[in-house]
């Protein structure tokens, strides 16, 4: 239980008192009222003594009474009526709130801290009126009166006469049997005569000689003269009397008027209405009967007002009462005791103390002491009662028998002088006068003989007296039998069916039991006594329950928070709207984030409706909100009905407040992260031919590998247009902002393009949320940005169209459980700063908003108009946290987030904006297919344009022609198959040689240390216009690898008017092509043996090349042409082909392999020299009857493209020598030998069937030759993985990597070659040695001087060996040496000598090669030399 004022050994004795009647003389009362109080009531505030009090005990022990009170109440012949009290306590109740800033108690347990108010000040009023307004009951005695003061004026004409008639009249009330009200305590009962003198209007002479007849009548110890009203009212202001009355009256005066019942009332808190109420008529809150009562009829009686709507704690035999009297204070200064002065005060005082120890202590005494002898006599005991109590009690005991045994005979009543009521009689008199001792020991005896007699009613009262008689005993001599009480409690309970007298005894045995912290017994006993007859009772006594829990030594939480909402509950029932709201509040603190959701719904709920009903709008609008936004586990109906009782409150609140600012609304959520800010406008959609540009929008996926391709691309050619440099200040373009965008900078924004925001909603709930008008909030401060800082920043909030253009969603429907985004629009029309701030809407829900089949939402609702059923207007801010910081020590330590700038745009000046289409644009094409389309670039804005670039990964996938207007061929319509090549129709007879031209490939911007990717688009006059639209011709060509293929172009331009926030702008295009295979070539190179017809020095070479069609004919590829090959290259030339077949026609059908073979010359020694070395020779072979010129565009173009892009990979055959930082000058020259750089292309027609008709497609093929003898290939070679091996667990011996030039390159070095006769007859009958001559050809590769040993010694070989070579031997010197000159050739007349008829292989010399500087001797390899074959005939 909560901490009370009272210690339970104060509260109990102040709670049963002795009780006095008042009856007053109307003159007498009419003194009195001048007072505005009544007698009883004038006397309350004086009721306690001051002292102590001795009397003696009926063994003449001397008996100390410590603070004693009396209870003085006018005479009411009516029982209180039950709807009374009930209305009374609910008044009480409810006029008892907590204290306003009243620091409430923290109690920690376990991880929970609670705010718990410590006391409960109304539950001890309710206690108090309770025990007061108890009625008088036949089987105790405790609130029946004692003695009667009879009052008479001194102003009566006859108070003599006046006292006799008062004296008859209590006769008459308390022996007739009209009245069965008020309860008497023995028949003859203290009678006390008071004469009230009014001092300021009085004869004081005949006061004093009426008062002596008094005593002389009734002698001094029975009568008394009381003097009042020392001053007249009328100067009441003068000085100052303290008021003690206000307190007791404000309790007995019911605050509240308006029946509770009417739902939320204001309560004047308690201090301010203590002089605007009246105290009821007769109410005595001090004494059990205290009700008004309508004995005798009053001046200022009121009128009655029954509330039979409630009857009180149901049992029937509580009888009927008078009705409660409901007073409103029409004159509101009144003033208690107005006429009073401190004098009277204490004149009160000494009346009281005077009538206690002469009158009624004496006469409870004298009754003390007949009961007892009557006991003493009946019992036949020659001790008194006292004396003999510890032998009756110290023995033997009689079990008691259990309730359940007894019969029902509650209904038993004895007469009132039966013996067992005698000794109740003097128990309770004992209990009054604080003799707890002997109080006991009559309760014990008692009890037994109503156990005896099964009189269960009466049984009760003394068991209950008995348990509080034995802890109220000084010196604890026995413990607190509770068992006595619980027996009580039940037999009151479930036999007597008493509900207000079991209520007493748990009041009072709760209490006791939380004075020894007994805090678990104590909150059992209050929760047995709740029941359905009284919801304030049960509400009461279940927050008592509660605090008990909370203030056990290990304190249950848990348990405190459940009772307290069964509290709130019952208050809630009782119509305590407060109490209710604030036992809610108390308990939520538990269940709060527990993840007990279902439970905080409900308790949220209940706030909200009772905050509502107390008009607390504040509170029930963010209750509700509470409801709505954790994740609701509640059916879809339940959270349909919070959203409208939210949406409901919501209104109420905003009506109060039409102007003032919006609220924040729950629902739906916004992940402000995922908001995503788009600059400018939206794509077009394709049209027809033409596709527009794929740019940036807010459909696409953010993919972090592309976007930093893009951030490339757009710095590869902000370095080409600043002369290799980026510039300091530059900073990537990001048209989309998102939450992996970098978005620590305020983004640049161009006036009169729009803005779009994509809000990320989503409706946690089961039913569909419907947001109408919904619009972006922003605020905007014009700037100028070109330096004028004079001109005035103004603060421009929402709606002002002429500056930012606002797009309104008329309605946006988001689907249980949906997320959805909204895309919001804002077109600004002036430079400045926009901050955007978040949305603007209003939230409501569909009519009926029941998802159906939780697909969609009701049929109709798709009509595009949805019935609202209600909404409210609000708002939801956009803030999103920016990135956390993590790059200092401090940032690292702590956690600090910077900042996100996306939704605060810097709108600048205007900006010239380009739009691209492509027009024929294909999406499939063969591998290395040339085909044209065109481009069309056109400005919206109203600015020019200039400097427009492309850039690409890809730049071999299309080019825009060479940079002069002879190279790009006019029109395809210049051939005769719509090509897209430059052609020339040739004659049949020039097939078979080459057609020379040249180029250099700065025409094609690919000039040395340029960037291939960064490529100019050829604007006329370079400037574009505002308005303005250009086409150009653009060439694509299908890359070499077959799939899909994803090509970035990035396009930059600038305005023509320098600008100083944005320097660039940048549009982006991705291109999906799909290509399929078409023709792989291969091709290789080698050295001629030939050397005969030398033009001048530098040798020839084969050139073989294998072209196989690999078109699996998916694309209807029906045959490949192969049109011409052509050469590139800057010291060689394609000069013929040597036909390896008579078929002129090179077709291939699908999986069908050609093989060409041509012969390669170097260039002239003066078209070398006159060339710059950028500029490339090329020769073209036709097998057609028209040329392609191979020099200009696109052919050109693609061949130095795909050149550029091969001379940026790495080098495979050199790259296992670069790793050796000493590599060996001869190795290197070595290398030279076998080096060549001829480029192949390949030009093709491809013949196809599409629809029906016949299309004729082109394209060509490059292969790159770097060394002789080296297969190259026109398509990428997939690197094979090398197979698994073990591991191996040994240290290599030589780990250096050998810097020998590999067999190879070696022979290389030296080329030779046999001149000999190919059959040489000799008639060996003759001559038996057959000579014949072999000239050698030694031929030095290299730039460098070479040593050359030859050694014609035959090689021991094995027996097979000689037999394949025959037998024959070499004459003359066995070994030369020579030296060869740089590119030398030496030829070296040798004899060969044979003996028989025989073909004979000539190819034995061995030829052993050094670079002249050197000291290593490596052999030149003849092994890969064609055998040299010779046929010796008999002639």
């Amino acid at each position: 239980m909560a901490q009370c004022v009272q210690s339970v050994q104060e509260l109990i004795p102040d709670s049963f008192v002795p009780c006095v009647a008042a009856l007053c003389s109307d003159e007498a009362e009419r003194l009195t009222r001048l007072n505005h109080l009544s007698f009883a009531e004038l006397l309350k505030p004086f009721s306690r003594l001051t002292s102590e009090v001795h009397m003696r005990d009926p063994n003449n022990q001397l008996h100390i009474i410590k603070n004693l009170k009396i209870a003085v109440s006018n005479i009411i012949t009516q029982p209180p009526q039950p709807g009374a009290i009930r209305k009374l306590l609910n008044d009480v109740v409810s006029g008892s709130q907590p204290a306003e800033g009243l620091v409430a108690n923290v109690i920690t347990a376990g991880d929970y801290d609670l705010n718990i108010s410590a006391t409960t000040p109304w539950f001890e009023s309710y206690r108090e009126t309770f025990l007061q307004s108890m009625p008088a009951s036949d089987h105790e005695f405790l609130n029946h009166y004692l003695a009667c003061m009879l009052v008479a004026s001194s102003n009566e004409v006859e108070p003599m006469e006046q006292f006799s008639k008062l004296s008859q009249e209590q006769h008459r009330i308390q022996h007739n049997n009209d009245y069965s009200y008020p309860k008497w305590f023995i028949p003859n009962t203290l009678k006390y005569y008071v004469l009230l003198h009014d001092v300021s209007a009085g004869d004081e002479q005949r006061a004093e000689s009426i008062y002596e007849e008094m005593k002389q009548k009734y002698g001094t110890q029975g009568c008394y003269l009381l003097k009042i009203n020392s001053r007249t009212s009328n100067r009441a202001s003068d000085e100052q009397i303290p008021d003690p009355w206000s307190q007791y009256l404000q309790k007995s005066s019911i605050q509240n008027q308006e029946s509770y019942e009417d739902g939320p009332c204001t309560i004047t808190s308690n201090k301010n209405s203590d002089s605007n109420l009246l105290s009821l008529d007769g109410l005595d809150n001090e004494v059990k009967d205290g009700l008004p009562n309508n004995f005798r009829a009053h001046p200022l009686q009121l009128d009655q007002s029954s509330d039979p709507s409630n009857s009180i704690d149901g049992p029937d035999h509580v009888k009927s009462a008078s009705s409660l009297h409901e007073t409103k204070k029409a004159n509101t200064g009144i003033i208690h005791g107005a006429c009073l002065t401190l004098t009277d005060h204490d004149r009160i005082r000494q009346f009281i103390q005077e009538f206690t120890f002469r009158g009624l202590l004496p006469h409870i005494e004298k009754t003390i002491r007949q009961l007892n002898d009557q006991l003493i006599s009946r019992k036949g005991l020659s001790r008194s009662l006292f004396s003999a109590t510890k032998k009756w009690f110290s023995g033997s005991k009689v079990p008691e028998k259990s309730i359940n045994e007894l019969k029902n005979t509650s209904g038993l009543l004895y007469p009132p002088e039966a013996p067992e009521l005698q000794i109740r009689k003097m128990a309770d008199l004992c209990f009054l006068v604080q003799h707890y001792d002997l109080a006991y020991s009559c309760y014990h005896t008692a009890k037994k003989d109503f156990l005896n007699d099964q009189a269960m009613l009466y049984a009760a009262g003394a068991l209950e007296m008995a348990a509080v008689s034995a802890f109220l005993q000084p010196g604890a001599p026995r413990p607190y039998p509770a068992h006595y009480m619980d027996t009580a409690i039940q037999t009151y309970r479930d036999i007597c069916k008493n509900m207000v007298l079991a209520e007493r005894c748990v009041l009072l045995s709760a209490e006791i039991l939380k004075s020894q912290s007994k805090y678990s017994e104590a909150a059992a006993l209050l929760i047995r006594l709740t029941s359905e007859d009284s919801d304030l009772r049960s509400a009461l006594l279940l927050e008592q329950a509660a605090h008990c829990f909370i203030n056990m030594k290990s304190p249950m939480v848990r348990k405190y928070a459940f009772h307290m909402i069964l509290a709130g509950h019952r208050f809630s029932k009782a119509g305590q709207k407060k109490h209710a709201l604030r036992c809610y509040c108390q308990a939520m603190q538990v269940y709060k984030g527990k993840g007990w959701s279902l439970a905080e719904d409900h308790i949220n709920f209940t706030i909200g409706r009772q905050s509502y009903t107390l008009r607390q709008l504040d509170n029930a609008v963010s209750a509700f909100r509470h409801i709505l936004i954790n994740e609701s586990k509640q059916s879809a109906v339940q959270q349909g009905a919070f959203l409208r009782e939210y949406l409901y409150v919501y209104k109420n609140v905003s009506q109060l407040s039409p102007d003032g600012p919006l609220p924040q609304l729950p629902l739906p959520y916004i992940n402000s992260s995922a908001t995503r800010v788009f600059f400018g406008h939206d794509r077009r959609p394709a049209d027809g031919e033409k596709q527009a540009a794929t740019h940036v929008s807010l459909d696409q996926e953010y993919d972090s590998e592309s976007s930093q391709q893009w951030r490339e691309l757009e710095e590869q050619v902000v370095a080409v247009v600043n002369k290799g440099i980026i510039p300091s200040s530059f900073y990537p373009t990001q048209y989309c902002l998102n939450s992996y965008s970098d978005n620590s900078r305020f983004p640049l924004a161009v006036v009169e393009e729009p803005i779009t925001v994509e809000v990320a909603f989503r409706n946690p709930l089961k039913v569909p949320l419907l947001l109408t008008d919904l619009s972006l909030l922003w605020k905007f401060q014009p700037k100028d940005f070109s330096g004028k800082d004079n001109e005035e920043v103004k603060e421009l909030i929402t709606g002002e169209p002429e500056m930012i253009g606002t797009e309104v969603i008329s309605e946006f429907l988001i689907n249980s459980e949906e997320s959805k985004v909204a895309r919001l629009k804002l077109f600004p029309h002036h430079i400045g700063e926009l901050h955007i701030l978040g949305v603007v809407y209003n939230l409501g829900t569909i009519q009926g908003s029941m998802t159906v089949d939780g697909i969609g939402a009701l049929p109709g609702c798709h009509t595009g108009k949805h019935s609202l059923s209600m909404s409210v207007r609000g708002r939801q801010d956009l803030e999103i946290q920016g990135p956390r910081l993590n790059n200092t020590k401090e940032e690292k330590t702590s956690i600090k987030y910077g900042p996100d700038r996306r939704l605060d745009p810097i709108i600048t000046e205007e900006m010239p904006l380009l739009e691209v289409f492509f027009i024929h644009f294909p999406t499939g094409l063969l591998c290395g297919e040339i085909r044209k389309a065109y481009v069309e670039f056109v400005n919206v804005s109203k600015c020019p344009l200039t400097a427009l670039k492309v850039v690409s990964k890809r730049p071999e996938f299309f080019t825009f022609g060479g940079n002069t207007a002879v190279l790009t061929p006019l029109s395809p319509s210049a051939s005769e198959n719509c090509s897209a090549y430059k052609t020339v129709v040739t004659d049949s007879t020039s097939v078979c040689t080459a057609l020379i031209s040249s180029a250099s490939s700065v025409d094609f911007g690919i000039g040395i240390g340029s960037q291939p990717e960064v490529i100019p688009v050829p604007l006329p006059d370079t400037v574009l216009l505002p308005g303005a639209s250009v086409q150009l011709p653009m060439w694509l060509r299908g890359p070499d690898e077959e799939g899909v293929h994803e090509i970035n172009f990035l396009f930059y331009y600038e305005s023509v008017k320098k600008q100083p926030k944005i320097r660039h702008r940048i549009l982006r295009h991705t291109a999906v092509i799909c290509t399929s295979r078409s023709l792989n070539v291969r091709a290789t190179v080698c050295r001629s043996n030939s050397l005969e017809d030398e033009e001048g020095r530098g040798g020839n070479m084969l050139v073989f090349v294998d072209v196989e069609n690999t078109n699996t004919s998916e694309a209807g590829v029906k045959e490949f042409h192969i049109v011409q090959v052509s050469s590139s290259s800057k010291h060689w030339k394609l000069q013929n082909s040597v036909n390896l077949t008579e078929n002129k026609e090179a077709k291939l059908a699908s999986r069908e392999k050609g093989k060409f073979c041509f012969k390669a010359v170097r260039c002239k020694e003066k078209e070398a020299a006159v060339q710059s070395s950028e500029r490339y020779t090329f020769a073209d072979i036709i097998f057609g009857n028209e040329q392609i010129i191979s020099s200009a565009s696109p052919c050109a173009d693609f061949f130095y493209r795909s050149l550029s892009s091969e001379l940026k990979k790495p080098q495979a055959q050199l790259s296992l020598h670069t790793e050796k930082h000493s590599i060996e000058d001869a190795v290197r020259l070595i290398q030279k030998c076998s080096e060549v750089d001829l480029n192949i292309i390949i030009l093709w027609k491809a013949y196809v069937v599409e629809d029906s008709k016949q299309l004729i497609l082109e394209g060509q093929h490059h292969v790159i030759l770097r060394t002789i003898g080296k297969e190259a290939f026109s398509y990428p070679q997939k690197q094979e993985l090398p197979e698994m091996e073990l591991l191996k667990f040994f240290r290599p011996e030589n780990t250096a990597v050998s810097s020998r030039p590999s067999v190879d390159q070696l022979s290389n070095l030296i080329k030779t070659s046999l001149h000999y006769p190919e059959s040489f007859n000799h008639p060996f009958h003759q001559k038996s040695l057959c000579l014949v001559p072999v000239t050698l050809l030694l031929s030095n590769c290299s730039k460098a001087d070479v040593d050359v040993i030859v050694d014609l010694r035959h090689k021991t070989t094995s027996p097979e060996a000689l037999e394949i070579h025959g037998s024959f031997t070499w004459l003359g010197q066995t070994q030369y040496k020579l030296q060869l000159k740089s590119q030398e050739i030496h030829s070296l007349q040798l004899k060969a000598c044979f003996v028989h008829t025989g073909v004979y292989n000539l190819g034995t010399p061995r030829v052993f090669a050094k670079l002249s500087d050197q000291v290593t001797v490596f052999e030149t390899s003849q092994q890969n030399s064609m055998p040299a074959l010779i046929i010796i005939n008999n002639m």
